[in-house]
């Protein structure tokens, strides 16, 4: 069958075999999806978790003054993590090519000299301490499997991709398992499609629904993912709606020990969920996705930006309104902190990157005409993070290890939370951790707060019964500290609440 170019599919269409563009507008795009993301990450930046539990009310004022961009790059650098810390990954195919091992990503984003938290935290913990991807990910390892993290960085993955969305989950499944798992990989992989698809269509209906067909069906992110189309289908004119059905549904938190029973969610599939919110209700409006998804609240920066990026993307740097665009051209020269790598660099790279991936995957590129051989989407594998796993209470510490004495619990799992403190930041705590008698795991905790392990201790694996746990450190020095706030603890069910 002779293959044949279709321009810009729209909702219930089929992906086109073969998909033609110039390289002025495949730059153009790529463009867009890096200015997207760092517009949408300025935009949520002063209101990141600053309204959990609720939504970012209409009469919250978000204001975007002249030299907002550059302000925060002085200010405040950190605030475009969404950004370098995909550059890391850019840089690793750019230095050693398409066929970089996932050592390689990993051991860059483990020494970066950035900070980090959560998934990626525990991620670079390991892997300092020798667990290479995936068992980094791993929810076993990382409390934090099923969060945010890889979703945030996932946007680089896509847009080397344009067109073919299998090619971005293949690149996400090397690199997205360095630091999550299960939905947490899910968020990355779906917003990686998304990005892949906003190159071949300017229809946001056939971006966010093909690019579901990358999840597996039976996954509680295809589900919520699911549900918010529909809804938006039923409550076309009221994002508050549908966002109130997510919460309903969709907010309950079980892996981040840092968000249950708390209204602090940084959960992957409610964060995804904003995102599409955003993308669906803001019908390729600029500036009404970002609000929306800013407004959607919790990681509201890291939201925006991803709705914003892939956005981009389907309009191109070109068509993003000058409004937002005369804030970024202040810094596209600027390179971001932790990096030598400005946008225009960027730009170029990722652009570098995706002919290459055209090529490999039977594009062709001849003079300035570009063919991509476009993919229909395919599911990745199923992963169920935290499998048979509900929280059933937590238990405030505050003791150091000295005070600790035997803790008792009862479930099936537990996490204590705490932090290592000591007058020199090169020590190394050497703790060991005893359940029911039997040494379970004798663990190096770094005062350092760059390489720090996020959460102290956990087990998901006991016998459903009574236990107790017991600390013995090894190593004490004068100076230093070990320090525990409060655990979480788990069973096999959710624990039933009765009433008199």
């Amino acid at each position: 069958m002779a293959c044949h170019s279709v321009s810009n599919p729209s909702a219930g269409d089929k992906i086109p075999a073969t998909y033609i563009l110039t390289q002025d507008q495949l730059l153009d795009k790529i463009k867009g999806g890096w200015a997207g993301q760092t517009i949408g990450c300025t935009y949520g930046g002063p209101t990141e978790f600053l309204y959990n539990g609720t939504m970012v009310q209409d009469y919250v004022p978000i204001d975007w003054p002249d030299g907002y961009i550059k302000h925060w790059f002085d200010t405040f650098p950190g605030l475009y993590d969404d950004v370098y810390m995909d550059l890391t990954f850019v840089e690793v195919f750019d230095r050693l090519g398409l066929d970089a091992s996932v050592d390689s990503f990993a051991m860059a984003f483990a020494t970066a000299g950035y900070t980090l938290w959560h998934a990626n935290q525990a991620a670079r913990y390991n892997i300092l301490q020798g667990m290479m991807p995936p068992k980094s990910g791993h929810w076993r390892n990382n409390p934090h499997a099923d969060d945010i993290d890889y979703q945030i960085e996932a946007d680089y993955a896509g847009l080397m991709s344009p067109g073919m969305p299998n090619t971005a989950s293949e690149i996400s499944d090397k690199i997205g398992h360095i630091m999550n798992y299960g939905d947490g990989w899910y968020g990355g992989v779906y917003v990686g499609a998304m990005y892949a698809l906003a190159f071949i269509s300017d229809d946001i209906q056939f971006i966010v629904e093909k690019a579901l067909q990358t999840i597996p069906k039976e996954s509680t992110y295809y589900q919520c993912m699911a549900d918010v189309i529909r809804w938006q289908k039923q409550y076309p004119d009221d994002w508050k709606q549908t966002w109130f059905e997510c919460e309903k549904k969709w907010s309950e938190e079980v892996g981040c020990p840092d968000g249950v029973f708390l209204p602090f969610n940084i959960d992957a599939v409610i964060n995804s969920a904003y995102i599409l919110i955003g993308l669906l209700y803001g019908e390729g409006d600029f500036y009404k996705t970002m609000d929306i998804a800013t407004r959607c609240r919790q990681d509201s920066d890291c939201n925006p930006a991803s709705a914003a990026g892939i956005l981009g993307t389907m309009l191109g740097y070109s068509h993003i309104p000058e409004y937002w665009m005369k804030n970024l051209r202040e810094v596209e020269d600027l390179p971001f902190d932790y990096t030598d790598i400005s946008l225009n660099r960027a730009y170029e790279m990722s652009f570098s990157q995706a002919l290459q991936v055209i090529e490999r995957n039977g594009g062709q590129i001849e003079g300035d005409q570009i063919t991509i051989r476009c993919q229909e989407p395919v599911s990745v594998r199923y992963e169920k993070s935290f499998e048979g796993l509900y929280p059933t209470g937590k238990m405030t510490l505050l003791k150091g290890i000295e005070e600790i004495g035997e803790v008792g619990f009862e479930g099936t799992g537990i996490v204590f939370k705490g932090y290592v403190r000591a007058t020199d930041e090169t020590y190394v705590a050497r703790v060991a951790m005893y359940i029911d008698g039997e040494l379970k795991e004798t663990a190096n905790l770094p005062a350092s707060y760059t390489t720090r392990r996020p959460d102290l201790f956990w087990n998901y694996q006991l016998p459903k019964g009574k236990h107790t746990a017991t600390f013995h450190w090894l190593n004490p020095v004068p100076g230093a500290s070990v320090n525990f706030s409060e655990a979480v603890i788990y069973s096999d069910a959710f624990r039933q609440i009765r009433h008199p």
